[in-house]
């Protein structure tokens, strides 16, 4: 098993990547778990898709904004 003390859930993917590569990757994928806000009713609750695609679980808005995360 890898150490993955420093870049957490990107320890997957092991040395060969870069600890720079790695550190942004945890980053992205922080922020892309965390609830997101609907820009429609400005609840959390908005879930992803697929790459731009999101929907809304209160409102049941379907639309497209940032790839990773609600912009």
């Amino acid at each position: 098993m890898a150490r993955t003390k420093k870049v957490k859930s990107a320890g997957r993917f092991g040395a060969g990547y870069g600890i720079r590569v790695r550190k942004r990757l945890v980053k992205v994928e922080k922020k892309q778990r965390k609830k997101q806000t609907c820009p429609f009713c400005k609840k959390p609750g908005v879930k992803r898709l697929s790459s731009g695609i999101w929907r809304c679980k209160k409102c049941g808005k379907k639309f497209a904004s940032g790839a990773y995360y609600v912009k």
